[in-house]
């Protein structure tokens, strides 16, 4: 079955986001270098992706976020971007350098640092608790659900995470709605 057939059909594909040389069996590659398995050439940062909305199954992407431009709004786009492709309640799993680690530190390519609460932007709920979350309200991007985060302030950072349904009934606070007034 090729690739545009699989993204078409009901069934949809598996992504690896940033695959390089070493895409995931199984995994329909997509990379802005064009190396052995990669089968989309694509600048991650460039949105839209050619990719069909809502035709992942799921998606993993291994020591690529770091690397993507946190300034203008370029890092939420490409989380935005990765929701748009996946299907509802997909999941999407990513490992990075933490953010305080030596291993971010010595890569002059990395650019974005990402720790343990960086995904509360992207989280309208993180605690569970139906309060919602005052770091997602500063953006809010398309919503995620962190199910799972691994981490070790000297190594790196696990995620996955699942793309919420957007609720157009969520009241959306705005950052200046945050702050009380001192009398």
């Amino acid at each position: 079955m090729t690739t545009a057939s699989n993204i078409k059909s009901k069934f949809g594909i598996q992504l690896d986001i940033g695959c390089g040389a070493n895409k995931q069996p199984g995994f329909v590659g997509i990379d802005m270098l064009d190396l052995p398995g990669v089968d989309i050439v694509h600048d991650l940062e460039v949105f839209p992706w050619p990719l069909e909305d809502e035709s992942v199954l799921r998606a993993v992407a291994s020591h690529v976020l770091e690397h993507i431009n946190p300034h203008k709004g370029v890092f939420i786009n490409f989380m935005n971007e990765v929701w748009r492709v996946l299907k509802p309640n997909a999941q999407f799993a990513f490992v990075v350098p933490h953010a305080s680690s030596h291993g971010y530190q010595q890569d002059p390519t990395h650019c974005n640092m990402i720790n343990e609460t960086t995904m509360h932007y992207f989280d309208p709920d993180p605690e569970g608790n139906n309060i919602g979350s005052q770091l997602y309200n500063f953006y809010q991007p398309k919503p995620w659900k962190i199910e799972k985060q691994y981490f070790n302030p000297n190594g790196n950072l696990e995620v996955l995470l699942t793309k919420r349904i957007e609720d157009p009934e969520r009241t959306k606070i705005m950052p200046q709605d945050l702050v009380q007034e001192k009398f």
